[in-house]
C-alpha cells in the first residue's frame, strides 16, 4: 500500500455577525456532542472544554437564532439534561451539508494545489 499523502484540506466555516461568531466549527461540534450525550457538563467534558465555556456557547446561539437550539434543564436529584430542539437538529444539519457541498466545490482545485506543493 502506498505512503499516505500528508497534505490535506480543511475547511472551516463560520457564519459571523457583527463580529461574533454565531455558528463554527467548536458550536457545531458542541451541538453534536449534546445531541449524542444529552447532557451540557457530558458534552463540554466529551470536547475538554470548561463547563462554562460550554454553557456561554450555548446561550450565544440560543440568542442568535429565532429559535433556541438547545433546550436545558438545571440538574439537583433527577440530574440536569441538554437536548437539541427541533431547530437545533436543523441547523447542525444544514451545517454539516454546508461542509460537505464547501469540500466537494474544492476538490478539483484542492487537487491543482496539491501538484504544487513540495512532498
Amino acid at each position: 500500500m502506498p505512503p499516505r499523502d500528508p497534505t490535506e484540506l480543511r475547511l472551516r466555516i463560520r457564519v459571523i455577525r457583527g463580529g461574533e461568531i454565531l455558528l463554527g466549527p467548536g458550536k457545531v461540534d458542541l451541538l453534536d456532542a449534546i445531541r449524542r450525550l444529552g447532557s451540557l457538563r457530558a458534552a463540554a467534558e466529551d470536547l475538554r472544554m470548561s463547563y462554562m465555556r460550554a454553557w456561554k456557547l450555548v446561550q450565544t446561539m440560543n440568542q442568535a437564532f429565532r429559535s433556541p437550539l438547545v433546550e436545558m434543564a438545571r440538574g439537583g436529584a433527577v440530574r440536569g439534561h441538554a437536548l437539541l430542539t427541533a431547530a437545533g437538529a436543523e441547523v447542525l444539519e444544514i451545517y454539516r451539508d454546508m461542509e460537505k457541498a464547501a469540500g466537494s466545490a474544492s476538490t478539483a482545485s484542492f487537487r491543482k494545489l496539491r501538484g504544487r506543493i513540495r512532498e
